[in-house]
């Protein structure tokens, strides 16, 4: 098996020290049990998917906790959701830090209480597929682009010599078969299997729900209550628009991103990586790698990911706004491989709205050269890991070299 060292790991290490129970989010098949077990030690393992377990812990919950005097990793927890008031009087009653690890793969906040039933005892953190930064640090990095996109970042695909294709096929159908049914009571799935594949079309950009349930030939609040599951499964996530106007009348909606882009490519049916050499959405399908990357760097620090666009009534557009706390760093997007003037349009033309609250303008781009142009930090796609390191936003670029 690939060993590929998590860059969260510290961070739950951490964790543990200063919180009896941490809860590990994040998509299905995103390593969470993997790296669960890697930090707990001699700690029982317990899955709630295996129904003898679950069925258990529902029954007695309070003989199920008692079995388990040192904790536990207790995975994909959302199965059984009233086992969590029971361990919440556990841990009090115990005082240890570290005792439980859970796993789960839906967004706990949007979809049930276990934020309630555990406030003050747990810590969260989620777990995205590998970034680009593990996988060269594990030396699996990829030699192109294209290749990048194309097999997207799942650790089995890494683990196992299975094509992108085959795996992805198998995983949308048992997410779809099992986690919807769980979480919707979704009579036809064609219906809801198109309606995924309408919104792989729209990675990228403005999401509007009206149009997309016209589409898709569903009520509106059938779509939103829709995007809300796919969003709490980590299958996409919505970039909010940037709360200052500037004087300019400015976009409300939020855009709309996958998080892998392996995925994205299938449900838009890419047979390889060649064909993307071409497709007329290689920019979106670019973006959303990069954006998605640019969550990565932040969850695996433990830190809140918080990320908007700008754009204004105008069409002017900056991709993506990382905010810093009193300041804010512009990230401009370009899949092209070649740079050239015009990606520095969009910078150029928002920096003097923002003045000096903007910092480190800077520019992902689709080629592999990464230096300072035109006071520009200009960063290749396979260094979109050091676009948020704080060396490289502290020393200028002059410290990148020590990142890589």
């Amino acid at each position: 098996s690939l060993m590929v060292e998590r860059e969260i790991k510290g961070t739950l290490c951490s964790l543990m020290q200063g919180f009896p129970v941490v809860t590990i989010t994040g998509p299905r098949q995103s390593g969470k049990s993997t790296l669960a077990k890697a930090v707990s030690g001699d700690k029982p393992y317990l899955s709630l998917e295996d129904p003898d377990v679950r069925q258990f812990a529902l029954d007695d919950p309070r003989a199920f906790l008692a079995r388990l005097p040192n904790g536990a990793v207790l995975d994909e927890v959302q199965r059984a959701p009233d086992l969590l008031s029971y361990l919440q009087s556990r841990v009090d009653e115990d005082g240890r830090m570290g005792l439980f690890l859970l796993t789960g793969s839906q967004q706990f906040g949007l979809l049930s209480g276990v934020t309630q039933s555990l406030a003050g005892r747990s810590a969260f953190v989620e777990l995205l597929p590998f970034s680009v930064n593990e996988l060269q640090k594990a030396g699996q990095s990829h030699s192109s682009l294209d290749s990048m996109l194309f097999t997207g970042s799942y650790p089995p695909i890494y683990d196992r010599s299975i094509s992108p294709t085959a795996w992805l096929a198998a995983y949308v159908t048992a997410y779809v078969e099992r986690d919807v049914r769980l979480l919707l009571n979704v009579q036809d799935l064609l219906q809801f299997q198109h309606f995924v594949r309408l919104c792989a079309g729209r990675s990228g950009q403005l999401l509007n729900l009206s149009s997309l349930a016209t589409e898709c030939g569903i009520r509106h609040n059938t779509a939103k209550a829709w995007i809300s599951v796919l969003e709490a499964s980590y299958l996409v996530f919505r970039l909010r628009p940037y709360h200052k106007n500037f004087g300019k009348r400015i976009i409300k909606s939020p855009k709309l991103y996958f998080y892998d882009t392996g995925l994205l490519c299938w449900l838009l049916g890419v047979q390889d990586a060649e064909q993307l050499v071409v497709h007329p959405l290689r920019g979106a399908i670019f973006e959303t790698f990069v954006v998605s990357e640019l969550l990565k760097t932040k969850l695996n620090r433990g830190e809140q990911a918080s990320f908007h666009f700008w754009r204004d009534s105008n069409g002017n557009e900056i991709d993506v706004i990382a905010d810093l706390g009193f300041k804010s760093m512009p990230i401009e997007i370009k899949s092209g491989q070649t740079l050239n003037r015009d990606f520095f349009k969009a910078l150029k033309n928002w920096l003097p709205l923002v003045g000096k609250e903007a910092v480190f303008p800077s520019l992902v781009y689709g080629g592999s050269d990464s230096h300072v142009q035109n006071g520009v930090r200009v960063f290749g796609w396979d260094a979109v890991a050091e676009v948020l390191s704080f060396e490289s936003v502290t020393g200028g670029v002059g410290a990148r070299n020590n990142t890589r």
